[in-house]
């Protein structure tokens, strides 16, 4: 008797478990999306902004503690199947008590950051963003390491509203982060 091999096709997940070092993956709306390591810049604007915000809403040196902020986190909004990778993330502790024990977020976060580069600033934009919205994600920030410019948005019903635009070395205030100020200055890897 013949037996015929049934080929299966590896899951979207499984082939981004499968990517190569080097490779970020992200499962977006049904499609597998990957880009390298990041450039420079926008990794120190990413430790810069982090830094600024665990002392005080993290560890609560300086501010109101009780947050988490986490670097690259891999949100499952759908089980395996709707996976995003924010630059930053953070979360209320009385959302997220405990951080889980493996890679997965599977509680929606309080707040998201990108940093745009040329390579993902579309797909950060038109495909990230709407999914943050449909997802309840309260608030977003845009940052540009090239332009020196951060765009903060809250959610509004279904939709976000621009709370502004920022650039240079403006100092801000900002939801949900408004209990420190952050001097923009500090996050651009000036030479």
């Amino acid at each position: 008797m013949i037996q015929a091999h049934q080929q299966t096709r590896p899951s979207l997940y499984e082939q981004l478990e499968a990517l190569p070092e080097g490779l970020i993956g992200e499962i977006l709306s049904g499609q597998l999306y990957t880009q390298p390591r990041p450039s420079g810049a926008h990794v120190v604007t990413v430790t810069s902004l982090a830094d600024e915000l665990v002392s005080p809403f993290q560890k609560g040196r300086g501010g109101p503690g009780g947050w988490w902020i986490a670097a690259e986190p891999e949100l499952h909004f759908i089980h395996n199947a709707e996976v995003d990778v924010p630059d930053l993330a953070g979360w209320r502790r009385s959302r997220l008590p405990r951080i889980p024990n493996d890679h997965r977020f599977t509680v929606v976060p309080d707040w998201v950051c990108e940093v745009l580069s040329p390579s993902t600033e579309s797909r950060d934009r038109q495909v990230k963003m709407p999914i943050y919205a449909q997802f309840r994600v309260a608030y977003a920030w845009l940052i540009d390491p090239r332009a020196h410019t951060l765009e903060a948005y809250a959610l509004e019903g279904d939709a976000w509203r621009k709370i502004g635009r920022f650039a240079g070395g403006a100092r801000v205030s900002l939801p949900p982060f408004e209990a420190v100020t952050i001097s923009l200055d500090d996050l651009w890897a000036l030479t």
